[in-house]
């Protein structure tokens, strides 16, 4: 039954993941003039080539795209393969939550993973948005850092040595932005983008100890370099090319959050 709920859940998310990235790029775009017909609260779904509003039978996630064959009922374009990729990715990603979430599901540590739920909402459309536009847009980050604070203070106030783990989350933080605000201020911002900084502070409050932000950024390079290598070797992407990189770390913080805890301890055994 939780499974079910967690796959409708996901699809109906995963939908909105898809309006909210686009409506915020346009608005982003097109100014205030047009806040009203964008917003994602009173907004119109709308076909996001030829605007025309959609109706419901356009909207039933993943479904509508098959049986539309990919193209705009009105308009007859290709609608992009990443709205139902994201309408798939969601819910996947809400079971495997499920399925191997490391704290038990009762008590407190349900709220935990309600919050988490909503972590990954934002984590997934900062992750479409900056793999399209290779920016990580406040609109975003700073809802889903107060959404990240809330899940680090329940940590704190729940865990049996609060004042520990308010110190391993300070550790944590410092970690996980502050590498990369050193890097920016160093480079000018040529070496990595003021985004990553703020996604580093956001990522920092969700891992919660030092370990395991080391462990974030250790991973996100890890696939942040298995994903550039071949592109270089086959030179689809030269040495100056620029790959958005808060795609990786939100990989590698849904890993950490999940598997973290047994990588950790892995890796202190050998």
């Amino acid at each position: 039954m939780v499974v079910l709920v967690l796959v409708v859940l996901g699809l109906g998310f995963g939908s909105f993941i898809n309006a909210l990235v686009w409506r915020i790029h346009e608005q982003a775009k097109k100014g205030v003039g047009h806040a009203k017909e964008l917003s994602i609260l009173s907004g119109r779904s709308m076909c996001p080539r030829c605007k025309h509003r959609l109706g419901f039978f356009d909207l039933i996630p993943i479904v509508s795209w098959i049986a539309l064959r990919g193209r705009c009922r009105y308009c007859h374009k290709a609608i992009s393969i990443q709205y139902p990729l994201i309408e798939v990715i969601t819910p996947v990603l809400f079971i495997a939550s499920y399925v191997w979430w490391p704290m038990g599901l009762h008590g407190i540590q349900i709220a935990f993973f309600v919050i988490w739920l909503a972590i990954l909402i934002g984590l997934i459309a900062l992750a479409v948005y900056d793999s399209k536009w290779q920016l990580l847009p406040n609109r975003i980050i700073y809802p889903l850092s107060a959404v990240a604070a809330l899940y680090a203070i329940i940590h704190i106030v729940a865990n049996p040595r609060p004042l520990t783990a308010l110190v391993d989350t300070i550790l944590s933080v410092l970690i996980g932005g502050g590498i990369f605000y050193v890097l920016f201020q160093v480079s000018g911002g040529k070496w990595i983008g003021g985004g990553d900084v703020k996604l580093g502070w956001l990522l920092g409050l969700i891992a919660g100890t030092a370990g395991r932000s080391l462990l974030l950024l250790f991973l996100a390079a890890i696939l942040g370099t298995l994903f550039s290598l071949p592109l270089l070797m086959t030179k689809r992407l030269s040495k100056n090319s620029k790959i958005p990189f808060g795609p990786f770390l939100i990989v590698a913080i849904v890993v950490v959050e999940l598997f973290g805890a047994g990588i950790l301890a892995w890796y202190n055994r050998i």
